[in-house]
C-alpha cells in the first residue's frame, strides 16, 4: 500500500456516529489492507448526481486521505463537489442509514442521496 498523503486537508469529516459505524462496516466484510472508503459522485439520482461512499481499492487519479482513522481514497475531480461536506449516521425510528450536508449542494432530492450543484 502507497503512504498516505497528509499534506492535503482532507475535504469531507465524519461525525462520531458515521465514524462508529464505517468501521463497523469494514470489519464485518473482514478486508485486507488494500481497501479503504471510497468518497465520491457520480451522475444519476433524481438530483443529478450521487454520493458514492463504500470500500474499495486506490485507482489512478485518487488522492488518499487519514480522515478518523479510516483510510480514504477520493477521485481529484471529486472534491470541487464534496469540499467541506459532512458525513453523519442516522439510527434512529424515522431514519437509518448515512446523511450527507454538503454546502457545494445548490439542491438535494427528498431522500438526501443525490444533490445538483
Amino acid at each position: 500500500m502507497s503512504a498516505i498523503v497528509e499534506t492535503l486537508t482532507a475535504p469531507v469529516t465524519f461525525t462520531q456516529g458515521a465514524v462508529k459505524e464505517l468501521f463497523k462496516l469494514r470489519d464485518q466484510q473482514e478486508l485486507n489492507d488494500d481497501f479503504g472508503l471510497r468518497i465520491g459522485v457520480e451522475g444519476g439520482g433524481c438530483s443529478g448526481m450521487s454520493y458514492v461512499l463504500g470500500f474499495d481499492q486506490k485507482k489512478d487519479g485518487d488522492q488518499e486521505f487519514l480522515i478518523e482513522g479510516l483510510v480514504v481514497y477520493m477521485h481529484k475531480a471529486h472534491g470541487l463537489y464534496l469540499a467541506g461536506m459532512q458525513i453523519d449516521f442516522q439510527d434512529g425510528l424515522n431514519a437509518r442509514g448515512f446523511t450527507f450536508n454538503n454546502p457545494n449542494a445548490a439542491s438535494t432530492c427528498g431522500c438526501g442521496t443525490s444533490f445538483s450543484v
